[in-house]
């Protein structure tokens, strides 16, 4: 039986699990709805969502991830009691994770694409119209949008085909190291404009008026949501990187590093956009708008705007393929599981299956255009992202949850013994009772109201 590959550094572990974590949604979603939902009071009620919600779970996938040694197909088989069916969530994970890539790759070859644009110059004083019809160009055409998908998929797939440590590990401590300093550079760019305190205020300072108006338990719900799904829970992305680690830390600890670092990022992210937004008096508006409309706006009329604008695509080119790499090493170990085929042969195969199945999104902003799956003006990326982000992820992570607290699944007794393994924060017992009843009770409410909604 081969070996199951480890990784080689504590920094390295914590680095992939945050670069899975991390990734366009901290950037374009998460400093909008702060400034939606009330600013600074947004973000503590986040910060409070992060603990409760998004560490335990992640503590129980590191859990179950290192205890099993296996993918995530095999993680719940291999620690279930016989003749139960936990281990049928390895489906769903294999589902989640492919259809999670289905359109995530298509969105960063959009990254991509504005990165090569910005680094040519073409954004350096270009009118606002030039550069509102560059996205509309750019979705429009399906040669660009596959062009760059494909270069996505091989890329990503080469990278894990190295290995482990040789590939993934190297490259994503690399690019999140790279990634961090882009950040912090970019923050400080940004906030040292003229005009822009205005902007930091607006993020940063609580507005409680803007809470009473929008309603707390809106906020509240918004906070949860971006708690939730910032973190990739559910589909056993974090699973697999526990799966490589050893026994010296405690996982709860861990988890705690990885959603500062993550929070990190998605802050910093709204101190690049909004001292710069305020500074050149634009809104801060949401989606692609505010990434590939307001910011190269904001870059075409800034001094060393190719500069700054240049490093900003490669900044939000990193954020992205943190997560497609991290993503598609738990697709290939799925895989190598599945069919015992090896790390390299999983790699061309996956190539071939990933890039078909990222067809129909690339292609359903031009030739499939006319298929709208959730009702007029939706595309068929708006459908996959509901899939994961509003069905599979929560789901997901409600099995992972009951499997650990269940006496029919892996228990309460042997999740937190694997947990509190090691030095560093430990899991208290007392919160049995809250993981047990209080947490499942906070995704069901969490999964109702996003299909609610969604639908009404």
């Amino acid at each position: 039986m081969e070996q199951r590959e480890s990784l080689g550094s504590r920094l390295g572990f914590i680095l992939l699990s945050a670069g899975c974590a991390i990734g366009i949604g901290n950037v374009w979603k998460f400093p909008y709805i702060t400034g939606q939902y009330g600013g600074g009071a947004f973000v503590v009620i986040y910060l409070i969502f992060l603990i409760l919600m998004g560490a335990p779970i992640m503590t129980m996938e590191f859990a179950i991830g290192r205890a099993s040694r296996k993918s995530p197909f095999l993680d719940c088989k291999v620690l279930e009691k016989p003749g139960t069916k936990w281990h049928y969530h390895g489906y769903l994970a294999i589902v989640g994770n492919y259809l999670l890539m289905m359109f995530y790759t298509t969105v960063t070859g959009w990254m991509l694409y504005y990165f090569y644009k910005s680094l040519t110059g073409h954004f350096n004083n270009a009118s606002v119209e030039t550069v509102s019809t560059t996205f509309t160009n750019m979705t429009a055409n399906p040669y660009i949008l596959v062009g760059f998908m494909i270069i996505t998929v091989v890329t990503g797939f080469l990278v894990c085909s190295l290995g482990v440590q040789n590939g993934v590990e190297k490259i994503t401590k690399v690019m999140m190291l790279a990634l961090l300093a882009l950040i912090i550079l970019l923050a400080i760019h940004s906030m040292l404009l003229k005009g822009g305190i205005e902007g930091l205020k607006f993020y940063l300072v609580p507005d409680f008026n803007k809470v009473a108006e929008i309603g707390l338990f809106n906020v509240i719900v918004a906070a949860m949501n971006q708690a939730f799904f910032t973190l990739s829970l559910g589909i056993g992305a974090m699973s697999i990187f526990g799966s490589y680690i050893g026994k010296e830390q405690s996982l709860f600890g861990e988890s705690i590093r990885v959603c500062i670092l993550d929070t990190f990022v998605a802050i910093f992210a709204g101190l690049i956009i909004f001292p710069a937004c305020s500074a050149f008096g634009v809104n801060a508006d949401s989606g692609p708008s505010l990434i590939f409309v307001t910011l190269p706006n904001i870059f075409s009329n800034m001094a060393g705007g190719q500069l700054w604008g240049s490093l900003f695509f490669l900044f939000m080119s990193f954020a992205a393929f943190s997560t497609v790499i991290a993503v598609f090493e738990g697709i290939i170990a799925c895989f190598m599981d599945m069919t015992g085929v090896s790390r390299k042969k999983s790699c061309y195969i996956n190539i071939i299956i990933m890039i078909i199945l990222s067809l129909p999104c690339a292609l359903g902003f031009n030739i499939l255009s006319g298929v709208n799956p959730l009702g007029a003006g939706s595309t068929i990326l708006d459908l996959e992202d509901f899939l994961v982000s509003d069905l599979i992820l929560p789901i997901g992570s409600l099995i992972y949850l009951l499997f650990c607290v269940c006496k029919n699944g892996w228990g309460w007794d042997n999740f937190i013994k694997e947990a509190n393994t090691g030095k560093g924060i430990k899991l208290s017992s007392k919160l049995k009772i809250y993981l047990t009843y209080v947490l499942p009770l906070l995704i069901i409410f969490k999964f109702i109201i996003g299909l609610k909604a969604r639908f009404f």
